[in-house]
């Protein structure tokens, strides 16, 4: 079967591979629709690696994948059914991939799966999301209006924040944060974020800020600006350590939570919560797709989503027929 597999930094060679059956238990899906997600990007598809790092496994890096079940050796995974998949060893960029059922998140049979594949990362926002409690009066801020970002602004909106502040570099990006129920947005790119922070709540601050940023200084920034006592809520894995002013941390007496939902013991939990939530009309990730593009597109789809090209936010890459 065709695959894609990472050789050296930002270069992609297609591949055939064996095609994998089931054994006594699995679920055999063929791969209709994957996304780009940002640390793709950043921890394997942009930087050098070590030189015995490559190739990749088969389909790498990627994992955020939908398809259809083809054959099922598992009585609660059905024959026809839609599903988005979380992978293991052989990544999304793959014709079929091989998987049971603890990782695998059934979807409706309606709307379009380049949608519905969109849960996936806003899933793992909706785990993290979780640790800032009940946000009903809160001011919250989000550091990075990309599609993990914007998935914390429309979280934060519908739960009931008292201010949404999405922040973004890109004016495209702060654009859609107020469409997905930000109440403010700041571009740092020539606006002072503490003076319009300050002015957007009247001198009260903000109670919790998210660092969905992807850049080193995110944290640092983050820990500048939330409230005495606030929250930060880390998300972003970036490929340089981050560096942050102790003191700032340790004066202001700011609680640091890191959040990665892949090393929980439940990781597909909230994807299952946001599919229910989409199903029921309360949220939609599929308003964050702004691109399609094709099987054979796929070195451009990254380059792509690397440079934010066109305005995008979120890219669905369908698979080979």
């Amino acid at each position: 079967m065709k695959a894609w597999q990472l050789t050296a930094p930002k270069t992609f060679q297609q591949i055939d591979i064996p095609e994998p059956s089931p054994e006594p238990g699995e679920v055999k899906i063929k791969v209709e629709t994957t996304s780009v997600c940002g640390s793709d990007i950043i921890l394997e598809w942009a930087p050098e690696l070590r030189e015995e790092d490559y190739p990749l496994h088969p389909g790498a890096p990627n994992h955020e994948v939908a398809g259809t079940v083809v054959e099922s050796r598992n009585d609660a995974i059905k024959n026809g059914q839609r599903v988005i998949v979380i992978p293991r060893k052989v990544a999304g960029l793959t014709e079929y991939l091989i998987q049971t059922p603890d990782r695998i998140i059934p979807v409706p049979d309606w709307g379009p799966l380049d949608e519905w594949v969109m849960c996936q990362h806003s899933g793992t926002v909706l785990y993290s999301a979780k640790h800032w409690g009940n946000p009903a009066g809160k001011r919250i801020a989000v550091l990075g209006q990309g599609g993990i970002g914007l998935s914390f602004t429309m979280i934060a909106e519908k739960q009931g924040a008292e201010q949404v502040i999405g922040l973004d570099m890109l004016d495209n990006r702060c654009q859609k944060s107020l469409e997905l129920g930000a109440t403010h947005t700041i571009n740092p790119s020539n606006e002072d974020i503490f003076e319009a922070i300050a002015e957007i709540t009247e001198g009260n601050g903000v109670d919790v800020v998210v660092d969905a940023s992807g850049n080193p200084d995110g944290l640092e920034t983050c820990i500048r600006m939330v409230n005495q006592k606030g929250l930060v809520i880390g998300f972003s894995l970036v490929e340089d350590q981050q560096t942050f002013s102790h003191r700032n941390w340790m004066t202001r007496e700011v609680t640091l939570i890191p959040t990665v939902i892949a090393t929980t013991a439940l990781p597909v939990q909230e994807i299952r919560e946001i599919v229910r939530l989409k199903a029921r009309g309360w949220i939609d990730p599929g308003l964050l797709k702004t691109h399609n593009m094709t099987w054979d597109q796929i070195p451009e789809a990254y380059q792509a989503y690397a440079d934010h090209a066109d305005d995008l936010i979120k890219i669905a890459v369908s698979a080979p027929d």
